[in-house]
């Protein structure tokens, strides 16, 4: 199980990205949303997306779940 974060500040093509814990692109805790967690990103950018829906896994940490 990972911990997983969602970026409070939107990159510029809109999109919130989910980071785990351990990311070197995690944003710093003001910037950053908890969501619990998972086995895997799948159901924590589920989660995210019910905060901000353009939600996206981040191409470092949670590649499986990136989109653009």
């Amino acid at each position: 199980m990972a911990r997983y974060y969602v970026n409070k500040n939107a990159q510029d093509n809109g999109d919130h990205e989910v980071h785990v814990l351990e990311c070197v692109r995690l944003p710093n805790e003001n910037n950053r949303t908890y969501l619990g967690e998972f086995s895997s990103c799948g159901p924590a950018k589920r989660k995210a997306q019910g905060i901000y829906p353009t939600a996206d896994g981040c191409f470092y940490c949670c590649r499986p779940c990136h989109r653009s």
